[in-house]
């Protein structure tokens, strides 16, 4: 019924299937980079490219879990427009570099994966989107303004950076921070278009119950990336300007996410208390 907050059965259930491939996934690409060819969908290299797609499949690990637990919509609903994106991205570049993937299984996998995950996700995101009142939780508290628009500009800097990468490929290859193939650059550009799309609810949305299990599977990704560029920083360019330009970007979008994080959860406790006092 429309503003019941409640979260269907049926998204539960896409979560849980959803969730082992981006176990699977998180693991290879992690733990055996250099094997990608054989065990991934396609041979990626440098490792770089491979730690930031896990990255991405680690914060979609969180709220994946969050999502088939959780009872009330409006807590994980701006997660599922960046998802259907991400996932119609990379369903895109599979398309356009189809000669790029391997002959395996992994690749059916994958093939098979986002050839029906982005429809999944948006239709779900649709058949669930009027249950959201619009009310926040009890107690709940509500994002400053000014940070909200902070971060939404920030989205917006990730989702620029990204579409470039994925309508301009070949230009990434020369410049980007690391080395790309046409078909990692737009991965790459998939993988930033995440943080846009969430960060662009913040335009709208205070309540900080809408945004928490988000940030925190935002900071769990950008903590990945994070230790990513340091084991691997010997795959950066640092002789390219957009090398300093992307590193600032994740530094900013860490510190940005954890403090409001820690504010936001300081000021819920403080209102939990508050309510529960006789």
């Amino acid at each position: 019924m429309p503003g019941d907050d409640r979260v269907l059965p049926v998204t539960r259930i896409v979560a849980v299937v959803i969730l082992p491939f981006l176990v699977v996934a998180a693991v290879l690409l992690y733990a055996l980079p250099a094997r990608t060819g054989e065990l991934f969908a396609w041979q990626i290299d440098p490792p770089m490219s491979a730690y930031l797609l896990a990255s991405a499949y680690v914060g979609g690990i969180w709220f994946f879990a969050g999502v088939a637990v959780e009872r009330r919509w409006h807590r994980v609903r701006h997660g599922f427009p960046a998802v259907a994106v991400f996932a119609g991205t990379l369903l895109a570049a599979t398309l356009l570099h189809l000669d790029r993937f391997s002959d395996n299984v992994s690749f059916f996998a994958w093939l098979v994966l986002y050839a029906t995950t982005p429809f999944v996700i948006a239709a779900l995101a649709i058949l669930q989107w009027r249950r959201d009142s619009g009310r926040p939780d009890h107690p709940d508290v509500l994002i400053p303004r000014p940070a909200r628009f902070a971060l939404a500009a920030v989205g917006a800097a990730a989702f620029i950076f990204g579409a470039a990468l994925f309508i301009a490929p070949d230009v990434a290859v020369a410049g980007w921070a690391w080395d790309l193939t046409p078909l990692t650059a737009r991965v790459t550009g998939a993988v930033m278009s995440l943080t846009g799309v969430v960060n662009a609810a913040l335009l709208w949305d205070s309540r900080w119950s809408a945004f928490r299990i988000l940030f925190h599977a935002q900071l769990v990704s950008l903590t990945a990336i994070a230790v990513s560029l340091a084991v691997r920083s010997g795959d950066l360019a640092f002789e390219r300007p957009v090398t300093v330009v992307f590193l600032a970007l994740v530094a900013g979008a860490l510190i940005g996410y954890g403090a409001l994080t820690a504010w936001c959860e300081a000021r819920l406790r403080r209102n939990r208390g508050q309510t529960a006092a006789p």
